[in-house]
Order: C-alpha cells, then structure tokens, then sequence
C-alpha cells in the first residue's frame, strides 16, 4: 500500500514511521509530508531516506491511506482533498471526533463497525483512549453509571515546543518560546487546552464526550479535570468509576487482566503500579491501584498510565490502518 503521513516530522508522526516499521505494515511506497519548510528534506523508513513532499504533491501521489498528524485546521482543509482522491484518512486531530458521520475508533473496543466504505476516520484523544481501553470490558458486564477522572499529563502531549520549554527550564533557563503561558518545570498547570463556557477546559470536555461516543451511550455521566505535570512523556489517570451492578475486586482484577492491551500492575505488597517511566515506549494501557471506594456502593478507584504519543497517538491509529488495510483486502 502507498502509505503517506501528514505531519512526518512531529513527534506522533516520528512515532507513527516508527510503529509502521515495528509492525510490519505491508508499506509499497512511504509518502512523508509535512510543512512548506521541510520540504526537500529526508526522513528515514525502514533505514532508507525518503524526501519530504508538499501536501499538494501528496494528494497527486493518491496514497491509499494517510495518517493524519499535523493539527485540526490543516486537517479540516485537506483531509477532504484526499477522501476525493480515494484515500483512506485516519486523523489523529479533533477535527473529525465529534462529526456524526466520521467513526471514532479504538480497533480494541470498537472496530468491528468499520467497513470498506469508510474513507475519513478519526483517532481519539490520547487520554480518552487510555481510560476506554481500561474500561470498557468492566462496562460490558457491569455498567458504568458515572465517571470522575483527574488527569497527569507529559508535555510530548502538546508538542516538541513544550518539550523544549521544559528542557530549557530545567536548565535554569528562560524558555525562549514556551509552550505554555506559566513555567511547567516544578509546576502543574490545570490547564490543557482552551476554556470553554461551562467552566471546563477542551481537553476536558473531549475525554467528556469522546467517551460516550467510543461506549456508545450517550447517557453516561463524566466529569474530568485534567492537569499537565512537568513529565516528559506517559499521561497518568485517577479514574473513579460507579457501576450499575454489583462489583467485586477480584472479578474486576480477572476481567482487567485478560483484557486486550491492558496489562494489570496492581501489587501493592510489592509496590508495583504503573507509571510512566515504565510505560514509555509501550503500546500497552497499565492498570493499577485497585480499590473499592469505601464511600459510595459499587464504585471502584483506579490509575490508569499509557505512552500518549503510541497507544494514545500513533499505534492506535496505525492499528485503525491495519483494519482498513485487511478489510480492503478482503
């Protein structure tokens, strides 16, 4: 398959060539693209240089699929003139999650609803897919009635701009062009993304209805707060889930432990959770933590940590190109 990636030279599309390469994926030709200023320049693939087109030059390469990585405007704009062309569009932006007709897809809890007809996919956000991947299997047997999450977020979530930010301060530097408008060096900020009119930040809302799109029920009650920590990479999650039925630990901890891409690190004896030092460069979602909330009936505390730039960015949405690539194949 001709294969391009929009948005080469970022650090999910670095990951992406990277989870492409480790998995495989049957790649004929390799179609880097990113912006007007690195074009010309070369990217590596399976250790070959490949030089980095314009988006124009792309969309005249009709690639079968293209792995968005390169912003919601950009991706509103042009995701369009590639569908046109017969492409296969898998958007790691939040452009497309919330649209009615584009499908929202973790390939784990729902990918058995995309067809060969889908040309324009979206990927969810990073957070939103760690504390699906953790939940879902809990919800198909006992249902989830509320959420409350707090998230731990690294900088790699918002970019290499933050990431220098934080190397600089760290330094004893001023950082020379911050990501963030306050120092995230020996700081959290209670802010990722925007504020909107309820009060609530973007991100905040996304993991909000991002969730109740994936699980397919528009009733489910969340409320999320989520935070960036001066973490290089991992995002972290205190999930305090209720249910609708009764629940034991250690059904929970069975359940959870042969759930598909979640790897239960729950030994408090040992001191064994997880963390982001040890999920970094994983594809896996690692659950830990686990304990009944001694206040309120069938209601379980969990921490939830995955690396934000694979599972949460670009293995996933290379696991959405896989599917496609199998049902094209059919």
């Amino acid at each position: 398959m001709k294969i391009a990636i929009i948005g080469a030279t970022g650090l999910v599309g670095t990951k992406m060539i990277q989870v492409l390469e480790e998995q495989n994926f049957p790649v004929s030709t390799f179609i880097p693209v990113a912006s007007e200023q690195s074009v010309g320049k070369t990217v590596l693939f399976k250790n070959i240089p490949h030089t980095v087109v314009s988006i124009d030059t792309a969309i005249a390469m009709q690639p079968d699929i293209a792995l968005f990585s390169a912003g919601g405007g950009l991706s509103l704009s042009i995701a369009p003139l590639f569908t046109a062309k017969g492409t296969v569009v898998i958007d790691n932006s939040s452009a497309w999650r919330m649209h009615p007709d584009v499908k929202l897809i973790v390939p784990e809890i729902n990918g058995n609803i995309l067809t060969k007809k889908d040309t324009l996919i979206a990927n969810p956000n990073c957070s939103t897919i760690q504390m699906v991947m953790a939940l879902h299997t809990l919800h198909a047997k006992y249902e989830i009635d509320r959420i409350v999450v707090s998230t731990y977020q690294g900088v790699t979530g918002t970019g290499v701009k933050a990431v220098t930010q934080l190397n600089e301060e760290k330094e004893g530097k001023i950082a020379t062009n911050p990501a963030y408008k306050y120092p995230i060096h020996n700081n959290c900020i209670p802010q990722i993304d925007v504020f909107l009119e309820n009060g609530y930040t973007k991100e905040e809302m996304k993991m909000v209805l991002e969730t109740r799109k994936i699980l397919a029920n528009n009733d489910l009650k969340i409320t999320a707060t989520a935070v960036r920590i001066p973490v290089l990479g991992g995002h972290s999650e205190s999930v305090n889930v209720s249910f609708k039925k009764t629940i034991t630990l250690e059904d929970v901890r069975n359940i959870l432990s042969t759930t598909s891409g979640v790897v239960l690190q729950d030994d408090i004896t040992e001191c064994i959770y997880p963390m982001p030092l040890l999920a970094a460069d994983k594809d896996d979602v690692f659950v830990g933590r686990l304990r009944i909330d001694e206040s309120q009936d069938n209601t379980l505390n969990m921490w939830i940590v995955s690396d934000n730039l694979r599972k949460g960015a670009a293995t996933n949405a290379v696991q959405i190109a896989k599917k496609m690539y199998d049902l094209l194949n059919e």
